[in-house]
């Protein structure tokens, strides 16, 4: 029943097609309502033992849910988020499953979450289409903005945040002040807010989070790189660098912070075993730090899930499609030898898992690490990372396009994806004419098809109805 009612995906491994459509089934049995008690008048997606809304695993399950047709509205998870902003503009990281009311801990008392919603919405806006949400929540943005400026951001123009308010788990992060990651994040969200001004046509959003991007961006390069190392680093009260390479560094690549040159030295790292580039691609830390642990301990040696997503996509910005699709691949390779083992009984999906072989990252150091199917994390890969990344089709409802990129010619594709109420079919397979890319559309759309190894491209008008190409004559 599921299957009719989501995009149906083909890919020449059928293993990545069964964990895909797994996905689907755990999320319709994971699916709940929300109840009085806690405010929640819509549907969410859960998981075992949860007892808090999370911020953060809300924005990371609405980058997924975009692609369910609908049948699991990402929506309602972020707007019960904006429903509890407060009149500073406060909107908190967890609220109680049970009560609705926010949860506070002593070592993060204002309850600070990573900062992920305009980007987020960003997304929404090409993969939904919804101009008019854009505008409605363009003020909750603001506030929530203006709540960090005025809670989080001193002199040195740079956040200090509480480490737990950072998604970084047991990686060991002594004397940490101005984290990396957290700026970063915060960074790339006011390059989103620009990106909404620009789509709303606002210059003034514009402008505003445009001035504040790159004023973030050029105190991040110029504090918190290293030139010896050629890493980026946490800072210490004093604004020396402290602590040692994690994998928190590598959100400057999605928020476009370093230039060319210090890129490549990053995406180096990432090449190297003995640095970020393990057999799962990427470990918490550094593969020669002393904290590194094959058994994984927690997130120091262990690969999760959302720091993949979010190198991954770091690297699309660098043009670095082929590697980041390979480490997409190798990822989800690890999840599947771990779910089906050379036992007789099948495993799981976890939320971490180890760097060299097959199986979970575990911990004495985190109470219940690793969770076992917490979709939030694992649906990035299965789901995002296998349509946009591993098939390769990046979509944009409002501008009516679909660009695939291919690094070879491969028999792959997708099937009654909606396009807003337009259900699209693209289908890449071998005949005896050759290689042919079929499709099939309810109303007129865009589509450019490439093919790396090759160095084709072509960009056509698809219109209403069934149609094919053959990949020779591009």
């Amino acid at each position: 029943m599921v299957k009719e009612l989501v995009p149906a995906i083909h890919f020449y491994d059928q293993d990545f097609v069964d964990m895909y459509n797994r996905t689907w089934v755990w999320i319709n049995e994971q699916w709940k309502n929300g109840t009085e008690q806690n405010g929640f008048v819509g549907d969410y997606l859960s998981y075992p033992s949860q007892k808090t809304f999370n911020q953060f695993e809300a924005c990371m399950s609405a980058l997924f849910l975009v692609y369910s047709n609908q049948k699991y509205s990402p929506f309602e998870l972020i707007d019960y988020f904006y429903s509890k902003q407060e009149e500073d503009g406060a909107i908190r990281s967890d609220y109680s499953i049970e009560t609705g009311e926010p949860i506070k801990i002593a070592n993060n008392p204002l309850a600070l979450a990573p900062c992920l919603l305009s980007y987020v919405e960003f997304t929404f806006y090409h993969k939904l289409g919804n101009k008019k949400r854009l505008k409605d929540v363009v003020p909750k943005l603001e506030k929530y903005f203006e709540w960090l400026n005025n809670n989080f951001k001193d002199d040195t123009g740079l956040f200090s945040v509480p480490l737990s308010a950072c998604v970084s788990g047991n990686i060991p992060r002594k004397n940490c002040v101005y984290p990396i990651d957290f700026n970063a994040q915060l960074a790339m969200n006011a390059l989103y807010m620009s990106a909404i001004g620009d789509i709303l046509n606002d210059k003034e959003l514009s402008f505003k989070y445009k001035k504040m991007y790159f004023g973030l961006k050029t105190r991040i390069n110029s504090q918190m790189w290293d030139d010896e190392t050629h890493f980026y680093y946490d800072l210490n009260a004093k604004g020396k660098k402290v602590g040692e390479k994690f994998i928190g560094a590598y959100w400057t690549l999605l928020a476009e912070i370093p230039n060319d040159e210090r890129a490549a030295f990053l995406i180096d790292k990432l090449h190297d075993p003995n640095e970020f580039g393990t057999d799962n691609p990427f470990p918490g830390l550094s593969s020669s730090s002393e904290n590194f642990c094959e058994s994984g301990n927690g997130w120091c040696g262990g690969v999760i899930p959302i720091n993949t997503f979010m190198v991954v996509k770091g690297l699309i910005n660098y043009n670095e499609f082929i590697f980041a699709r390979e480490c997409a691949i190798r990822h989800l390779y690890f999840i599947l030898d771990t779910f089906h083992p050379d036992t007789d009984k099948i495993d799981d999906v976890w939320e971490g898992y180890l760097p060299n072989k097959e199986g979970k990252s575990t911990t004495n150091e985190i109470s219940g690490f690793p969770r076992k199917r917490f979709l939030p994390m694992d649906g990035l890969i299965t789901i995002s990372l296998m349509i946009e990344n591993i098939i390769g089709m990046e979509i944009s409802l409002p501008r009516k396009t679909v660009d695939w990129t291919m690094t070879s010619r491969e028999a792959m594709g997708i099937e009654g994806l909606s396009l807003k109420r337009n259900l699209i079919t693209i289908l890449s397979s071998k005949n005896v004419r050759g290689w042919e890319i079929r499709l099939e559309s309810e109303k007129l759309y865009y589509f450019t098809v490439e093919i790396l190894d090759e160095e084709k491209k072509k960009t056509l008008p698809i219109p209403s109805g069934k149609c094919s190409m053959l990949v020779d004559k591009l």
